[in-house]
Protein backbone atom coordinates (compact mmCIF):
# COMPACT_ATOMS: atom_id res chain seq x y z
CA UNK A 1 0.00 0.00 0.00
CA UNK A 2 2.90 2.25 0.99
CA UNK A 3 6.22 2.79 -0.07
CA UNK A 4 7.69 4.32 2.68
CA UNK A 5 7.89 3.73 6.78
CA UNK A 6 5.63 6.09 8.44
CA UNK A 7 4.46 5.95 11.68
CA UNK A 8 1.32 7.49 13.48
CA UNK A 9 -1.02 7.80 17.02
CA UNK A 10 -4.63 6.20 17.36
CA UNK A 11 -6.41 8.71 19.11
CA UNK A 12 -10.28 9.18 18.99
CA UNK A 13 -11.31 12.68 18.71
CA UNK A 14 -13.53 12.39 22.21
CA UNK A 15 -10.35 11.87 23.79
CA UNK A 16 -9.25 15.48 23.03
CA UNK A 17 -9.37 17.69 26.03
CA UNK A 18 -11.92 20.26 24.58
CA UNK A 19 -14.08 22.71 25.91
CA UNK A 20 -17.65 21.49 26.54
CA UNK A 21 -17.10 17.75 28.14
CA UNK A 22 -16.37 16.08 25.31
CA UNK A 23 -13.48 16.08 22.14
CA UNK A 24 -13.49 17.65 18.89
CA UNK A 25 -12.54 19.63 16.23
CA UNK A 26 -11.46 22.90 18.30
CA UNK A 27 -8.52 23.94 19.26
CA UNK A 28 -7.49 20.94 21.23
CA UNK A 29 -7.21 19.11 17.89
CA UNK A 30 -4.77 21.22 16.09
CA UNK A 31 -2.31 21.36 19.46
CA UNK A 32 -2.32 17.50 19.20
CA UNK A 33 -1.51 17.77 15.69
CA UNK A 34 1.19 20.24 15.98
CA UNK A 35 2.34 17.32 18.81
CA UNK A 36 2.37 14.90 15.73
CA UNK A 37 4.20 16.73 13.42
CA UNK A 38 6.75 17.49 16.51
CA UNK A 39 7.29 13.65 16.95
CA UNK A 40 7.65 13.39 13.57
CA UNK A 41 4.13 11.41 13.23
CA UNK A 42 2.48 10.75 9.83
CA UNK A 43 -0.68 9.27 10.66
CA UNK A 44 -3.56 10.30 12.61
CA UNK A 45 -5.92 6.99 13.54
CA UNK A 46 -9.54 7.85 14.64
CA UNK A 47 -12.06 5.97 15.38
CA UNK A 48 -16.16 6.09 13.29
CA UNK A 49 -17.39 9.84 13.54
CA UNK A 50 -20.30 8.77 12.85
CA UNK A 51 -23.24 9.94 15.64
CA UNK A 52 -23.57 7.26 18.35
CA UNK A 53 -26.22 5.52 19.78
CA UNK A 54 -26.67 3.41 23.19
CA UNK A 55 -23.39 3.50 25.32
CA UNK A 56 -21.90 6.53 23.07
CA UNK A 57 -20.04 3.40 21.06
CA UNK A 58 -18.71 5.02 17.54
CA UNK A 59 -19.06 1.41 16.52
CA UNK A 60 -23.34 1.29 17.21
CA UNK A 61 -24.02 4.20 15.31
CA UNK A 62 -27.15 6.09 14.11
CA UNK A 63 -26.02 6.74 10.98
CA UNK A 64 -23.11 5.51 8.71
CA UNK A 65 -23.13 8.54 6.71
CA UNK A 66 -23.85 11.30 9.00
CA UNK A 67 -21.41 13.19 11.48
CA UNK A 68 -21.48 13.10 15.29
CA UNK A 69 -22.57 16.59 16.22
CA UNK A 70 -20.97 16.44 19.32
CA UNK A 71 -17.53 16.49 17.60
CA UNK A 72 -18.30 20.49 16.02
CA UNK A 73 -16.33 22.50 17.98
CA UNK A 74 -18.32 25.59 20.15
CA UNK A 75 -15.10 27.70 20.01
CA UNK A 76 -15.21 27.87 16.36
CA UNK A 77 -18.85 28.12 16.21
CA UNK A 78 -18.57 31.63 18.17
CA UNK A 79 -15.47 32.36 16.34
CA UNK A 80 -17.56 32.32 12.92
CA UNK A 81 -20.47 34.64 14.68
CA UNK A 82 -22.94 31.84 14.64
CA UNK A 83 -23.32 31.84 18.41
CA UNK A 84 -22.38 34.50 21.46
CA UNK A 85 -19.58 33.54 23.37
CA UNK A 86 -21.25 34.07 26.85
CA UNK A 87 -23.54 31.02 25.85
CA UNK A 88 -20.38 28.35 26.21
CA UNK A 89 -20.14 29.68 29.80
CA UNK A 90 -20.88 26.99 32.51
CA UNK A 91 -20.67 24.61 30.27
CA UNK A 92 -18.46 21.26 30.74
CA UNK A 93 -14.45 22.42 30.97
CA UNK A 94 -11.65 20.49 29.30
CA UNK A 95 -10.52 17.82 31.65
CA UNK A 96 -11.69 15.03 32.90
CA UNK A 97 -13.32 11.54 30.82
CA UNK A 98 -16.07 12.24 28.45
CA UNK A 99 -19.40 13.44 29.66
CA UNK A 100 -21.15 12.36 27.18
CA UNK A 101 -25.06 12.67 28.73
CA UNK A 102 -24.14 16.51 29.50
CA UNK A 103 -22.84 16.99 26.54
CA UNK A 104 -26.19 15.77 24.74
CA UNK A 105 -28.06 18.00 27.27
CA UNK A 106 -26.05 21.08 27.02
CA UNK A 107 -23.86 21.47 24.10
CA UNK A 108 -26.12 19.52 21.26
CA UNK A 109 -28.73 22.52 21.78
CA UNK A 110 -26.49 25.21 21.30
CA UNK A 111 -25.12 23.63 17.66
CA UNK A 112 -28.40 23.35 17.04
CA UNK A 113 -29.18 27.05 17.95
CA UNK A 114 -26.14 28.06 15.87
CA UNK A 115 -27.48 26.36 12.83
CA UNK A 116 -30.93 28.10 13.69
CA UNK A 117 -28.88 31.63 13.49
CA UNK A 118 -27.54 30.33 10.13
CA UNK A 119 -30.30 29.87 8.47
CA UNK A 120 -31.56 33.50 9.47
CA UNK A 121 -28.44 34.91 9.16
CA UNK A 122 -25.94 33.66 6.22
CA UNK A 123 -25.37 35.85 3.53
CA UNK A 124 -25.66 34.48 0.33
CA UNK A 125 -22.62 33.12 -0.33
CA UNK A 126 -22.84 30.96 2.98
CA UNK A 127 -26.68 29.60 1.57
CA UNK A 128 -24.90 28.88 -1.66
CA UNK A 129 -21.92 26.85 -0.25
CA UNK A 130 -24.72 25.35 1.91
CA UNK A 131 -26.82 24.58 -1.09
CA UNK A 132 -23.70 22.96 -2.60
CA UNK A 133 -23.28 20.76 0.60
CA UNK A 134 -26.86 19.92 0.45
CA UNK A 135 -26.87 18.49 -3.17
CA UNK A 136 -23.51 16.40 -2.87
CA UNK A 137 -24.86 14.20 0.12
CA UNK A 138 -28.58 14.22 -0.90
CA UNK A 139 -28.19 10.81 -0.98
CA UNK A 140 -28.62 10.64 2.13
CA UNK A 141 -28.58 14.05 4.04
CA UNK A 142 -32.28 14.58 4.45
CA UNK A 143 -33.11 11.14 5.44
CA UNK A 144 -30.82 11.14 7.90
CA UNK A 145 -32.85 15.25 9.17
CA UNK A 146 -36.05 13.13 9.37
CA UNK A 147 -34.55 10.18 10.91
CA UNK A 148 -33.08 12.51 13.89
CA UNK A 149 -36.18 14.96 13.81
CA UNK A 150 -38.65 11.22 14.10
CA UNK A 151 -36.70 10.16 16.92
CA UNK A 152 -36.06 13.51 18.86
CA UNK A 153 -40.24 13.69 18.55
CA UNK A 154 -40.69 9.90 20.01
CA UNK A 155 -38.36 10.55 23.07
CA UNK A 156 -35.32 9.12 21.57
CA UNK A 157 -36.72 5.57 21.25
CA UNK A 158 -35.39 3.19 18.33
CA UNK A 159 -37.32 3.62 15.41
CA UNK A 160 -39.10 0.25 15.27
CA UNK A 161 -40.87 1.61 18.38
CA UNK A 162 -42.00 4.66 16.38
CA UNK A 163 -46.09 4.85 15.20
CA UNK A 164 -46.20 1.85 13.00
CA UNK A 165 -46.71 5.04 9.94
CA UNK A 166 -43.46 6.63 10.83
CA UNK A 167 -41.32 3.09 11.21
CA UNK A 168 -42.68 2.07 7.94
CA UNK A 169 -42.10 5.43 6.12
CA UNK A 170 -45.74 5.71 4.73
CA UNK A 171 -46.35 8.51 2.30
CA UNK A 172 -48.61 10.01 4.39
CA UNK A 173 -46.16 10.43 7.32
CA UNK A 174 -42.96 11.65 5.51
CA UNK A 175 -45.49 14.34 3.95
CA UNK A 176 -46.21 15.50 7.42
CA UNK A 177 -42.99 15.72 8.62
CA UNK A 178 -41.65 17.86 5.44
CA UNK A 179 -44.81 19.92 6.11
CA UNK A 180 -45.07 20.43 9.67
CA UNK A 181 -41.14 20.29 11.00
CA UNK A 182 -39.41 21.99 7.96
CA UNK A 183 -37.70 24.21 9.76
CA UNK A 184 -36.41 21.36 12.46
CA UNK A 185 -35.14 19.73 9.47
CA UNK A 186 -32.95 22.40 7.68
CA UNK A 187 -31.55 23.28 10.87
CA UNK A 188 -30.54 19.57 11.19
CA UNK A 189 -28.96 19.53 7.65
CA UNK A 190 -27.02 22.75 8.99
CA UNK A 191 -25.15 21.03 11.62
CA UNK A 192 -24.20 18.49 9.24
CA UNK A 193 -22.56 21.51 7.03
CA UNK A 194 -21.25 22.51 10.54
CA UNK A 195 -19.40 19.37 10.90
CA UNK A 196 -18.38 18.65 7.34
CA UNK A 197 -16.91 22.05 6.99
CA UNK A 198 -14.83 21.66 10.84
CA UNK A 199 -13.55 18.91 9.67
CA UNK A 200 -12.34 19.77 5.84
CA UNK A 201 -10.54 22.64 7.84
CA UNK A 202 -8.69 20.43 10.34
CA UNK A 203 -7.88 17.83 7.70
CA UNK A 204 -6.22 20.70 6.24
CA UNK A 205 -4.29 21.67 8.99
CA UNK A 206 -3.19 18.16 9.27
CA UNK A 207 -2.28 18.43 5.45
CA UNK A 208 0.16 21.82 6.21
CA UNK A 209 1.46 19.51 9.32
CA UNK A 210 1.91 16.47 6.66
CA UNK A 211 -0.22 14.34 8.79
CA UNK A 212 -2.44 11.90 7.22
CA UNK A 213 -5.75 10.85 8.80
CA UNK A 214 -6.90 7.01 9.19
CA UNK A 215 -10.34 6.58 9.60
CA UNK A 216 -12.30 3.85 10.48
CA UNK A 217 -15.69 1.84 8.73
CA UNK A 218 -17.51 -0.33 10.61
CA UNK A 219 -18.38 -3.46 8.30
CA UNK A 220 -22.03 -3.27 10.22
CA UNK A 221 -24.51 -0.95 10.76
CA UNK A 222 -26.53 -0.42 13.56
CA UNK A 223 -30.69 -1.78 14.31
CA UNK A 224 -31.37 2.17 15.60
CA UNK A 225 -29.88 3.84 12.75
CA UNK A 226 -31.00 5.66 9.99
CA UNK A 227 -29.77 3.57 7.25
CA UNK A 228 -31.90 0.34 8.27
CA UNK A 229 -35.08 2.70 8.77
CA UNK A 230 -34.45 4.23 5.28
CA UNK A 231 -33.64 0.99 3.65
CA UNK A 232 -34.87 -2.23 5.23
CA UNK A 233 -34.83 -4.05 1.82
CA UNK A 234 -31.36 -4.46 2.34
CA UNK A 235 -31.10 -5.81 5.57
CA UNK A 236 -32.78 -9.43 7.00
CA UNK A 237 -35.29 -7.67 8.62
CA UNK A 238 -39.09 -9.97 8.92
CA UNK A 239 -42.74 -8.45 7.87
CA UNK A 240 -42.60 -6.49 10.90
CA UNK A 241 -39.18 -5.00 10.31
CA UNK A 242 -37.86 -6.57 13.08
CA UNK A 243 -34.12 -8.66 12.97
CA UNK A 244 -34.11 -11.80 12.12
CA UNK A 245 -30.31 -12.65 12.38
CA UNK A 246 -28.09 -11.14 13.64
CA UNK A 247 -23.83 -9.89 13.86
CA UNK A 248 -21.52 -11.20 16.23
CA UNK A 249 -18.51 -13.67 16.67
CA UNK A 250 -18.01 -16.68 17.94
CA UNK A 251 -16.28 -17.15 21.70
CA UNK A 252 -12.47 -15.67 21.50
CA UNK A 253 -9.99 -14.51 23.69
CA UNK A 254 -12.55 -11.45 24.85
CA UNK A 255 -15.01 -13.06 25.77
CA UNK A 256 -15.86 -16.96 26.53
CA UNK A 257 -19.62 -16.31 25.20
CA UNK A 258 -18.75 -14.22 22.27
CA UNK A 259 -19.94 -11.24 21.15
CA UNK A 260 -23.32 -10.94 20.01
CA UNK A 261 -22.78 -7.56 18.83
CA UNK A 262 -26.61 -7.20 17.75
CA UNK A 263 -26.42 -5.19 14.32
CA UNK A 264 -28.91 -6.24 11.93
CA UNK A 265 -27.33 -8.25 9.10
CA UNK A 266 -26.89 -7.50 5.25
CA UNK A 267 -28.91 -9.37 2.45
CA UNK A 268 -26.10 -9.73 0.46
CA UNK A 269 -28.12 -11.14 -2.95
CA UNK A 270 -29.89 -7.85 -2.79
CA UNK A 271 -27.18 -5.89 -2.32
CA UNK A 272 -25.29 -7.60 -5.07
CA UNK A 273 -27.80 -7.46 -7.21
CA UNK A 274 -28.09 -3.81 -7.22
CA UNK A 275 -24.16 -3.40 -8.30
CA UNK A 276 -23.73 -2.55 -4.14
CA UNK A 277 -24.98 0.81 -4.67
CA UNK A 278 -25.40 1.37 -1.15
CA UNK A 279 -21.70 0.25 0.03
CA UNK A 280 -20.53 2.34 -3.37
CA UNK A 281 -22.43 5.38 -1.85
CA UNK A 282 -21.10 4.52 1.64
CA UNK A 283 -17.12 4.01 0.64
CA UNK A 284 -17.35 6.80 -1.66
CA UNK A 285 -18.60 9.15 1.49
CA UNK A 286 -16.07 8.14 3.60
CA UNK A 287 -13.32 8.15 1.02
CA UNK A 288 -13.90 12.32 1.28
CA UNK A 289 -13.35 12.47 5.16
CA UNK A 290 -10.34 10.24 5.21
CA UNK A 291 -6.77 9.56 3.75
CA UNK A 292 -6.72 5.73 4.05
CA UNK A 293 -9.85 3.54 5.92
CA UNK A 294 -9.46 0.70 8.02
CA UNK A 295 -11.53 -1.97 7.38
CA UNK A 296 -13.49 -2.88 10.77
CA UNK A 297 -14.33 -6.90 11.14
CA UNK A 298 -12.47 -7.60 7.50
CA UNK A 299 -13.47 -11.61 7.98
CA UNK A 300 -16.94 -10.62 7.78
CA UNK A 301 -16.29 -10.07 4.07
CA UNK A 302 -15.51 -13.46 3.38
CA UNK A 303 -18.26 -14.84 6.40
CA UNK A 304 -19.72 -13.83 8.90
CA UNK A 305 -21.10 -15.28 12.14
CA UNK A 306 -25.04 -15.58 12.11
CA UNK A 307 -26.53 -15.43 15.11
CA UNK A 308 -30.78 -15.93 15.91
CA UNK A 309 -32.02 -12.58 16.72
CA UNK A 310 -33.68 -15.01 19.61
CA UNK A 311 -30.35 -16.53 20.98
CA UNK A 312 -28.88 -14.21 23.97
CA UNK A 313 -25.61 -14.95 23.51
CA UNK A 314 -23.15 -15.91 20.02
CA UNK A 315 -22.30 -19.39 21.13
CA UNK A 316 -25.13 -20.59 18.87
CA UNK A 317 -24.63 -19.01 15.94
CA UNK A 318 -22.91 -20.26 11.91
CA UNK A 319 -20.83 -18.72 9.47
CA UNK A 320 -22.10 -17.37 6.21
CA UNK A 321 -20.16 -16.99 3.62
CA UNK A 322 -20.54 -13.67 2.14
CA UNK A 323 -19.37 -11.91 -1.67
CA UNK A 324 -16.34 -9.99 -0.56
CA UNK A 325 -14.46 -10.33 -3.43
CA UNK A 326 -17.15 -9.41 -6.12
CA UNK A 327 -18.05 -6.02 -3.66
CA UNK A 328 -14.09 -5.14 -3.28
CA UNK A 329 -14.12 -5.72 -7.10
CA UNK A 330 -16.78 -3.52 -7.17
CA UNK A 331 -15.08 -0.95 -5.31
CA UNK A 332 -11.95 -0.89 -7.23
CA UNK A 333 -13.78 -0.62 -10.41
CA UNK A 334 -15.73 2.83 -9.15
CA UNK A 335 -12.78 4.59 -6.66
CA UNK A 336 -9.55 2.76 -8.38
CA UNK A 337 -7.32 1.67 -5.94
CA UNK A 338 -8.39 1.23 -2.29
CA UNK A 339 -6.85 2.73 0.89
CA UNK A 340 -7.93 0.53 2.87
CA UNK A 341 -6.36 -1.28 6.00
CA UNK A 342 -7.64 -4.88 7.00
CA UNK A 343 -8.73 -5.60 10.42
CA UNK A 344 -8.04 -8.82 10.91
CA UNK A 345 -7.48 -10.20 14.00
CA UNK A 346 -8.85 -13.24 15.86
CA UNK A 347 -9.01 -16.66 14.30
CA UNK A 348 -8.48 -15.91 10.28
CA UNK A 349 -8.70 -18.15 7.89
CA UNK A 350 -6.65 -18.78 4.63
CA UNK A 351 -9.27 -17.34 2.20
CA UNK A 352 -9.49 -13.81 4.27
CA UNK A 353 -5.60 -13.65 4.07
CA UNK A 354 -6.24 -14.16 0.35
CA UNK A 355 -9.16 -11.49 -0.12
CA UNK A 356 -7.00 -9.31 1.77
CA UNK A 357 -3.97 -10.52 -0.26
CA UNK A 358 -5.16 -10.18 -3.77
CA UNK A 359 -6.03 -6.40 -3.36
CA UNK A 360 -2.63 -5.74 -1.70
CA UNK A 361 -4.37 -4.70 1.86
CA UNK A 362 -2.00 -4.52 4.74
CA UNK A 363 -3.46 -6.23 7.20
CA UNK A 364 -2.81 -6.05 11.23
CA UNK A 365 -0.69 -7.17 13.88
CA UNK A 366 -0.71 -6.43 17.97
CA UNK A 367 2.43 -6.98 20.14
CA UNK A 368 0.52 -7.51 22.88
CA UNK A 369 -1.13 -10.32 21.71
CA UNK A 370 2.27 -11.95 20.68
CA UNK A 371 3.37 -13.49 23.86
CA UNK A 372 0.64 -16.06 25.44
CA UNK A 373 1.72 -18.94 23.55
CA UNK A 374 3.58 -20.50 20.25
CA UNK A 375 0.53 -20.16 17.90
CA UNK A 376 -0.02 -16.07 18.82
CA UNK A 377 3.81 -15.60 17.77
CA UNK A 378 2.31 -14.07 14.48
CA UNK A 379 1.64 -10.99 16.50
CA UNK A 380 6.08 -10.82 17.17
CA UNK A 381 7.71 -8.53 15.20
CA UNK A 382 9.88 -11.56 13.62
CA UNK A 383 7.24 -12.03 12.11
CA UNK A 384 5.69 -9.19 10.54
CA UNK A 385 5.73 -8.20 6.44
CA UNK A 386 6.23 -5.13 5.08
CA UNK A 387 2.67 -4.84 4.18
CA UNK A 388 1.57 -4.36 7.60
CA UNK A 389 0.03 -2.06 10.20
CA UNK A 390 1.69 -3.05 13.73
CA UNK A 391 0.51 -1.96 16.79
CA UNK A 392 1.35 -1.85 20.49
CA UNK A 393 -2.17 -1.91 21.01
CA UNK A 394 -5.71 -1.02 19.62
CA UNK A 395 -8.53 0.54 21.33
CA UNK A 396 -9.98 -2.58 22.05
CA UNK A 397 -6.80 -3.86 24.50
CA UNK A 398 -5.51 -2.37 27.66
CA UNK A 399 -3.12 0.06 27.49
CA UNK A 400 0.00 -1.36 27.38
CA UNK A 401 1.10 -0.21 30.76
CA UNK A 402 -2.35 -1.21 32.00
CA UNK A 403 -1.71 -4.50 30.16
CA UNK A 404 1.29 -5.09 31.92
CA UNK A 405 -0.16 -4.66 35.57
CA UNK A 406 -2.98 -6.21 35.29
CA UNK A 407 -3.85 -8.42 32.43
CA UNK A 408 -0.85 -10.39 31.80
CA UNK A 409 0.37 -13.69 33.27
CA UNK A 410 3.85 -14.42 35.09
CA UNK A 411 4.80 -16.60 31.44
CA UNK A 412 4.11 -13.79 29.46
CA UNK A 413 5.66 -10.73 31.20
CA UNK A 414 9.18 -13.93 31.24
CA UNK A 415 8.43 -14.16 27.44
CA UNK A 416 8.08 -10.33 26.90
CA UNK A 417 11.37 -9.09 28.74
CA UNK A 418 13.01 -12.30 27.11
CA UNK A 419 11.96 -11.91 23.51
CA UNK A 420 12.88 -7.79 23.57
CA UNK A 421 15.95 -7.94 25.98
CA UNK A 422 14.76 -5.70 28.29
CA UNK A 423 13.84 -6.39 32.49
CA UNK A 424 11.01 -3.88 31.68
CA UNK A 425 9.15 -2.66 34.50
CA UNK A 426 6.04 -0.42 35.18
CA UNK A 427 8.34 2.46 34.24
CA UNK A 428 9.45 1.09 30.76
CA UNK A 429 7.03 -1.22 29.43
CA UNK A 430 5.17 0.88 27.15
CA UNK A 431 8.22 2.29 25.54
CA UNK A 432 9.83 -1.14 25.37
CA UNK A 433 6.46 -2.07 23.28
CA UNK A 434 6.75 1.30 21.28
CA UNK A 435 10.64 0.94 20.03
CA UNK A 436 9.46 -2.65 19.41
CA UNK A 437 6.78 -1.57 16.70
CA UNK A 438 9.12 1.11 15.50
CA UNK A 439 11.58 -0.88 14.52
CA UNK A 440 9.89 -3.79 12.73
CA UNK A 441 9.67 -4.34 8.87
CA UNK A 442 6.34 -3.03 8.97
CA UNK A 443 5.95 -0.30 6.78
CA UNK A 444 3.37 1.70 9.31
CA UNK A 445 3.43 1.43 12.76
CA UNK A 446 0.52 2.92 15.47
CA UNK A 447 0.73 3.62 19.04
CA UNK A 448 -2.01 4.65 21.26
CA UNK A 449 -2.00 7.88 22.94
CA UNK A 450 -2.05 6.38 26.19
CA UNK A 451 1.27 4.41 25.79
CA UNK A 452 3.07 7.34 24.74
CA UNK A 453 1.81 9.44 27.44
CA UNK A 454 2.53 5.95 29.87
CA UNK A 455 -1.28 5.63 30.89
CA UNK A 456 -2.33 2.60 32.85
CA UNK A 457 -5.90 0.81 33.16
CA UNK A 458 -7.82 3.87 34.06
CA UNK A 459 -6.94 5.22 30.01
CA UNK A 460 -8.37 2.14 28.41
CA UNK A 461 -10.88 3.05 25.58
CA UNK A 462 -13.18 -0.53 25.20
CA UNK A 463 -13.67 -3.90 27.51
CA UNK A 464 -15.25 -5.81 24.60
CA UNK A 465 -18.39 -6.93 25.89
CA UNK A 466 -19.03 -4.28 28.57
CA UNK A 467 -22.38 -2.26 28.30
CA UNK A 468 -21.01 0.65 30.18
CA UNK A 469 -17.99 2.48 30.98
CA UNK A 470 -16.59 2.70 27.56
CA UNK A 471 -14.90 5.55 25.51
CA UNK A 472 -14.80 7.87 28.00
CA UNK A 473 -11.03 8.92 27.94
CA UNK A 474 -9.31 11.79 28.09
CA UNK A 475 -5.82 13.06 27.64
CA UNK A 476 -5.05 16.24 30.39
CA UNK A 477 -4.59 19.83 28.47
CA UNK A 478 -0.90 19.54 29.75
CA UNK A 479 -0.26 16.23 28.88
CA UNK A 480 1.64 16.64 25.59
CA UNK A 481 4.66 17.52 27.14
CA UNK A 482 7.85 18.50 24.26
CA UNK A 483 9.61 15.71 25.74
CA UNK A 484 7.25 13.26 24.82
CA UNK A 485 7.35 14.89 21.11
CA UNK A 486 11.11 14.96 20.94
CA UNK A 487 11.39 11.40 22.08
CA UNK A 488 9.20 10.30 19.64
CA UNK A 489 10.76 12.06 17.11
CA UNK A 490 14.52 10.62 17.84
CA UNK A 491 12.63 7.14 17.63
CA UNK A 492 11.61 7.87 13.72
CA UNK A 493 14.50 9.26 13.25
CA UNK A 494 16.43 6.00 14.32
CA UNK A 495 14.14 3.50 12.20
CA UNK A 496 13.69 5.38 9.58
CA UNK A 497 9.55 6.21 9.83
CA UNK A 498 9.90 9.76 9.25
CA UNK A 499 9.00 9.47 6.06
CA UNK A 500 11.83 7.28 4.48
CA UNK A 501 11.41 5.57 1.12
CA UNK A 502 11.88 2.16 1.20
CA UNK A 503 13.90 1.38 -1.90
CA UNK A 504 12.86 -0.81 -3.87
CA UNK A 505 15.08 -4.39 -4.13
CA UNK A 506 16.09 -5.68 -7.88
CA UNK A 507 17.39 -9.57 -8.33
CA UNK A 508 19.61 -9.72 -10.88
Amino acid sequence: MLNERISGVLLHVTSLPSHGGVGDFGPAARRFVDFLAAGKQKLWQVLPLSPTGYGSSPYSALSAFAGNPLLISLELLAEDGWIAWDKLHGLAGDTGNCDFERASREKLPLVEEAAANFLDRADEGQKAKFAAFCDANAGWLRDWAMFWVLRRANGHCSWHEWPADQAHRTDEALAALLRDHGRELAIEQVVQFFFAEQWAALRIYCKEHDVRILGDVAIFVNYDSADVWTHPDLFELDAELKPLRVSGVPPDYFSATGQRWGNPLYRWDVLEKQGFDWWIARIGRTLALFDMIRLDHFRGFVAYWSIEASEPTAVNGRWVQAPGEALLTRLKAVFGELPFVAEDLGVITRDVDALRESFGMPGMRVLQFGFSDRGAHLHLPHMYTRNTVAYTGTHDNNTTLGWWRDNTSEEEKKNFQGYLHTLASDGEVDWTAIRAVAGSVADVAIYPLQDILHVGSDGRMNMPSASKGNWCWRYWPEALHPDFAAKMAWLMELTDRDGYVVPEVVLE
